[in-house]
């Protein structure tokens, strides 16, 4: 066995000779063709392409090898903010002057059609009117037929919220936020969208109201397009940007989210009105927990007569959304335990799909 082996190292080492030998001559071959294609351009060719294949196959390597997840042995580290907590800020509450809204609102006709949030009432119809109507219910589900006769500034009354809400004060340190509000829409009716836009204009303050987004999802209505770019021109602080293709509400609104500017992002429908004081306690509430997503108490608007539901002082009864486990939305009173946990109307119940969100927030990731 031993004789064996010997006779058997020889051969293993004139293998190995063998082949060195031949990676010799192979690399020998390739430095010769690389000399020779200056000389042969069809040759050149040839190479440079083997080289261009190279190329890609290296770039490709460095790619894959860039795009692998890398372990992470420590904290992620904070990302930097819009606002810094050190930042300096005035002692006391904002004053209603520093709330002003952006826009006043004009004079309002208590006559009018809608004014302060009441049904719109039409008791004879003509042939034309009703099939306007009822074409108007086939196109948006609603009444399209009142709205386009209710004024787009309207107001919704006297503030008719609990008392402690109407005197909640907000502190200046930490300051309110600046916010985006960022509308998506799609095929809307003009007159509730600019009613939408409106609304948030003569309800939100000044100094927190950064911009509108509005975020059209591939609509092809004729009058969502040039001719809104051209009226938003005048409301100062909207704009229109749009998908090319119809891609849902959700892309939709990151989209939105990716050309605002300002601290926090506040997403509203296409067909909805605000009421006194919608904006400050979401923003106070992000103001104290950046991680918090935030709703307001929504009412509603019948979609009959566009009647607005007015907040009650006392009595009202809570719901909240809730999903059951074949993943079903719906409502549910507030339970005991809630009820109890909650002082006064100020107190914040989980509840909500329309709200805003700090930019950071793992919501919007």
């Amino acid at each position: 066995m031993r004789l064996l082996r010997r006779h058997h190292t020889p051969l293993r080492l004139a293998i190995v000779g063998c082949t060195f030998v031949f990676f010799l001559f192979l690399l020998h071959r390739d430095v010769s063709n690389r000399e020779e294609a200056t000389e042969k351009p069809w040759l050149k060719s040839l190479v440079s392409r083997k080289d261009h294949v190279l190329d890609i196959m290296l770039e490709a390597m460095n790619n894959l090898k860039d795009s692998m997840p890398k372990l992470q042995i420590r904290a992620p580290e904070a990302q930097p903010t819009l606002f810094s907590i050190n930042q300096s800020c005035l002692p006391g509450f904002y004053t209603p002057a520093e709330l002003k809204p952006f826009w006043e609102r004009p004079p309002q006709d208590p006559n009018a059609p809608g004014a302060d949030g009441k049904a719109f009432q039409k008791s004879k119809w003509t042939p034309l009117e009703t099939q306007e109507k009822e074409e108007g219910y086939k196109k948006h589900c609603f009444n399209a037929f009142a709205s386009d006769r209710i004024s787009l500034q309207r107001s919704l009354g006297p503030d008719t919220r609990p008392p402690e809400c109407v005197d909640q004060k907000f502190r200046r340190c930490p300051p309110l936020a600046t916010t985006s509000v960022i509308i998506v829409f799609h095929n809307e009716a003009w007159s509730t969208l600019l009613r939408t836009v409106y609304s948030v204009l003569h309800t939100t303050p000044a100094i927190l109201l950064k911009e509108i987004i509005l975020v059209d999802d591939a609509s092809t209505e004729e009058h969502l397009k040039e001719k809104l770019e051209q009226y938003v021109k005048q409301l100062q602080v909207v704009k229109v940007v749009r998908q090319e293709e119809r891609k849902g509400l959700i892309t939709a609104r990151l989209l939105g989210a990716s050309v605002a500017q300002a601290e926090v992002l506040t997403f509203l429908d296409a067909h909805c009105e605000c009421f006194h004081g919608w904006l400050e306690p979401l923003l106070a509430r992000i103001a104290e927990d950046k991680t918090v997503v935030v709703s307001p108490d929504i009412v509603t608007i019948d979609l009959n007569t566009f009647e607005f539901a007015k907040p009650v002082q006392r009595g009202r009864v809570h719901s909240r959304g809730n999903f059951d486990w074949s993943l079903t939305f719906g409502w549910e009173t507030l339970p005991p335990h809630e009820k109890q946990r909650r002082k006064d109307e100020t107190y914040p119940i989980k509840y909500g799909s329309v709200g805003a969100s700090w930019r950071s927030s793992p919501a919007l990731s």
